[in-house]
């Protein structure tokens, strides 16, 4: 008998997820440590409501995968999650080819923790640099001359993301800035926009993401006004370490490392302004 029909046997079956089951597998990263937003389910949800997969086990939830497809060929896999006691039983292997088979003709991109490296580059997936979440306490500083970023206009924001990304998600980005709990700030000078930077409630603490500034001084302008909102709360920022004043940055305002990702790409990576880039939006969806 093989995997497949073994699996098929013990009445294994992967579905599209529903809504609040997109929060259910929010949960079960909360479990492994991951720390998502208290509110992240809704914008996930809008930017593929076909992008989340479950595999029921007699019903129940045994596995989980995101495989969000943006406009054009380039989507991004997240939130694989086998409920602990089903692992290295294959239910994880089949939810993971289904997936994968979803996002057939895109370059695929995905935010890897280094105990599952090894595994995605056996699927092709090829490494292309580290991420560096960091945390801790910062001293914010309000910042009158930045602007609420729900005032700008959502086609300035949405030009300057898909800069940023290299993927028009407008389903996304509007329900990310509409996230309650949450404060999304933007830089304009002279009349153009050039940074814009969200924070967020977690299940523990507050994220910053996106962070999009064309400097590191822009950068720090706008995490210490995000900062100054929420004051004594601890702040998540994920870095991608090619951008060393990023990096430095983070150092120098007393935030440590926590733990390490790489971004992997299956096909032809984009290529991104990781210079601009400060901190990533988000590890499940790019």
């Amino acid at each position: 008998m093989t995997e497949g029909t073994w699996l098929e046997a013990t009445g294994y079956r992967i579905r599209t997820m529903s809504r609040a089951e997109v929060a259910l597998t929010l949960d079960w990263a909360a479990a492994e440590g991951w720390n998502p937003g208290l509110h992240d389910a809704t914008p996930f949800h809008v930017a593929d409501p076909a992008g989340f997969l479950i595999g029921l086990l007699d019903g129940e939830p045994a596995a989980t995968i995101s495989v969000v497809r943006y406009p054009g060929d380039l989507a991004f896999l997240g939130c694989y999650i086998v409920s602990p006691e089903l692992r290295g039983l294959g239910f994880g292997r089949r939810i993971w080819q289904a997936g994968l088979a979803q996002l057939e003709g895109c370059v695929v991109g995905l935010d890897g923790v280094v105990a599952q490296q090894a595994s995605y580059r056996r699927s092709g997936f090829v490494h292309a640099w580290p991420n560096f979440r960091f945390g801790g306490k910062v001293d914010g500083r309000a910042d009158l001359a930045l602007l609420d970023a729900r005032l700008v206009p959502f086609d300035h924001l949405l030009e300057l993301d898909l800069a940023m990304f290299q993927a028009r998600r407008p389903g996304f980005l509007a329900a990310w800035l509409a996230m309650p709990d949450s404060t999304s700030l933007a830089l304009v000078e002279d009349g153009s926009l050039r940074g814009l930077a969200t924070l967020r409630r977690c299940r523990h603490g507050h994220k910053i993401g996106p962070l999009y500034a064309p400097s590191r001084a822009a950068a720090e302008r706008l995490l210490l006004a995000l900062a100054a909102t929420v004051p004594g709360e601890e702040l998540f920022l994920d870095v991608p370490d090619p951008n060393a004043p990023a990096m430095a940055m983070a150092e120098s305002l007393g935030l440590t490392v926590r733990f390490e990702t790489a971004r992997m790409y299956k096909g032809s990576a984009p290529a991104l302004p990781l210079d601009r880039i400060h901190g990533i939006t988000t590890f499940e969806l790019g």
